[in-house]
């Protein structure tokens, strides 16, 4: 039986993603999961929006066409708003078998200010939830 048959990766589109990615895409060939990238585009302007768009469906493209070329099945999409509101949407309306997503690292004062997703996500969902701290590139 495989245990995560379904699973949600949470993207931020920044160089943070590529450790989630690889770790689900060793996770998908173990469990034979299905997996869908889904990123909250979040912008106050519409020329920000435009680009925001594009960069983030290029970095959705790119994430999919990682997992197709390892032979796994991927999805992705993306919605726009609070990112925090939008991704519990996302979370509740399929029955995940597992919520992924690369963390930051903020701590205290810098975790305050930026807001943690991963916080509101674990005090939201009974999913389990794998969180993997990104390496940032200097």
């Amino acid at each position: 039986m495989f245990l995560y048959k379904k699973v949600l990766v949470l993207m931020d589109c920044s160089s943070v993603d590529s450790v989630i990615v690889e770790h689900i895409k060793k996770l998908a060939k173990v469990h034979k999961s299905q997996v869908h990238f889904f990123h909250v585009v979040h912008v106050h302007t519409l020329d920000q929006q435009r680009i925001a768009i594009e960069e983030t469906k290029n970095c959705l493209a790119k994430a999919k066409s990682t997992l197709e070329k390892a032979g796994l099945e991927a999805s992705f999409s993306f919605a726009e708003g609070e990112p925090a509101e939008e991704i519990l949407k996302k979370i509740n309306e399929t029955n995940w078998d597992l919520i992924a997503m690369a963390t930051h690292g903020h701590k205290g004062i810098s975790d305050f200010i930026s807001g943690s997703i991963s916080n509101v996500i674990k005090h939201n969902t009974d999913k389990p939830i794998l969180l993997i701290m990104g390496k940032i590139k200097k």
